[in-house]
């Protein structure tokens, strides 16, 4: 018998422990399902793996009006009650979904036309898409496996509940949901199912581009965002979602700079480089479509270079963008990156004022330079990315080293600097010209002395600081 740790989900959600004790207590069979059933359990399969609970969905055999009568002290919302789908409210305002058992039929692709609430789990489970997302958990952490999803879950298998082309038919999106999780888990998608996948990739023309584009950055989110990318294109799905990167393949590069290969090729090495020094998607998405201009570059060149390609790349990305339903800001980064992974890598070569705007490109001037990747955010995300770009091809190291090393001592010029700002808010030359002292050398004298102990954190106020101006002036007096 399989059981989680509930304690360690309830610390994190205290109100689905409530829940499901008034539902349980009032004789209504509740569980826990899905996802964090399925990551709890992996943390006991996998040493490396750190289970945090982020959501917690409850199905119960309670009728939504059963449900509201329960919690009837609650603050309920409406979300999909014809599906059985109720939010409640905790204490703190922290939405849990409680759906009741049911089971669906009629589907488009997209929805099920019909839907039935029921009381028996079984069929709740039944119509689930995976083996291991059909897990269910009770209240005390027993889990309940009706369809294989343990097992399938430590040997890392993925597998439809039923038949995989019934499953995929039902909802296509869920031909995404297999790639992610294959990456989430770095599992292997069973034959019958990577069969399935393909007779259906079509099917995703028919889900929104929003849906997509939520699944696409899923995977991109996972710790192997490169093993999804291949798994798309081994499926015929990555010509069907990002033309423009298939457009890479066979794409030649010069051998000097490129011995990796096409610019295919470079894109997943970049890419692999990037799960492990990046977690941000948007920022893995960047490395995905930084050189998706080479294709149409060579060819305006004459295919004798790809110039330019990052122009050409910036224009192609904000419409992959715009096609995907990103935001304005998510396009804003996008075109940013692409638009300057060549240009970085320029940096130490830069004039000084150069370097400084590109390092103050959409700057948080509210955040400390001690927190340098909030502070400058699109710059510390565009390092990220050339790291990527360099370690995929002949530079490496070469590449991004003298980035970093000019940068240090750029770093620590803006500090000076910023202290040095911040000091005069606190005194100034008008200042001491006003407690009597003429214009002279003697004023920059003072202020250096004064600025000395502001820096090292000694003066903090506009009153230390002119209490130890006319204790400086003071002892000038004494001598003269």
């Amino acid at each position: 018998m399989n059981s989680i740790d509930v304690e360690k989900i309830f610390r994190a959600h205290p109100y689905a422990k409530t829940i499901l004790e008034r539902l349980t207590q009032a004789g209504f069979e509740a569980v826990m399902v899905g996802g964090i059933v399925r990551d709890a359990l992996r943390e006991q399969f996998e040493s490396d793996y750190e289970f945090v609970p982020d959501e917690v969905d409850i199905a119960t055999a309670a009728q939504p009006d059963e449900i509201r009568r329960l919690f009837s002290d609650t603050k309920i919302i409406e979300v999909g009650e014809a599906f059985g789908v109720l939010l409640l409210l905790s204490p703190d305002g922290r939405p849990y979904e409680v759906a009741t058992f049911r089971r669906e039929s009629e589907y488009d692709g997209r929805w099920p036309g019909r839907i039935a609430l029921v009381r028996r789990l079984e069929d709740d489970v039944r119509r689930r898409d995976l083996t291991i997302n059909g897990l269910a958990a009770t209240l005390d952490g027993r889990v309940i496996d009706l369809v294989g999803g343990v097992d399938d879950l430590r040997a890392k298998r993925i597998r439809t509940i039923g038949d995989p082309d019934e499953r995929l038919r039902e909802d296509f999106l869920r031909i995404l949901r297999v790639i992610r999780l294959a990456c989430a888990l770095d599992g292997q998608i069973l034959p019958e199912v990577s069969d399935a996948l393909r007779r259906h990739r079509e099917g995703l023309r028919l889900i929104s581009a929003e849906r997509i584009r939520d699944e696409l950055m899923r995977i991109l989110k996972t710790p192997r965002a490169a093993k999804g990318i291949r798994l798309l294109d081994e499926h015929g799905l990555l010509e069907l979602l990002l033309p423009e990167v298939a457009a890479c393949k066979g794409v030649p590069q010069p051998e000097k700079y490129h011995p990796e290969g096409d610019v295919y090729t470079h894109t997943l090495l970049a890419l692999e480089c990037a799960d492990k020094i990046i977690k941000d998607p948007l920022v893995k998405l960047a490395v995905l479509l930084h050189d998706i201009g080479k294709p149409v570059a060579l060819e305006k060149n004459n295919y004798e270079h790809a110039g330019a390609h990052e122009i050409i790349g910036e224009r192609m990305s904000e419409k992959i963008c715009r096609r995907l339903r990103l935001s304005v800001e998510e396009i804003r980064l996008i075109k940013f990156l692409v638009r300057e992974h060549l240009r970085i890598g320029k940096f130490a070569e830069m004039s000084v004022g150069k370097r400084v705007a590109l390092l103050r490109t959409h700057e948080d001037a509210s955040v400390s330079l001690e927190h340098f990747p909030q502070r400058f955010s699109y710059f510390s995300k565009l390092l990220a990315l050339m790291v990527c770009d360099c370690e995929a091809s002949a530079h490496r190291s070469s590449g991004w080293l003298p980035v970093l090393r000019a940068l240090i001592p750029l770093l620590h010029r803006l500090k000076e600097i910023e202290e040095r700002e911040r000091a005069r808010k606190l005194l100034d030359g008008h200042d001491l010209i006003a407690l009597g002292l003429k214009p002279g050398p003697r004023i920059r004298e003072i202020l250096d002395a004064v600025y000395e102990k502001i820096f090292s954190g000694e003066i903090t106020t506009r009153e230390g600081a002119l209490a130890e101006a006319q204790k400086l002036l003071g002892a000038d007096h004494k001598f003269e």
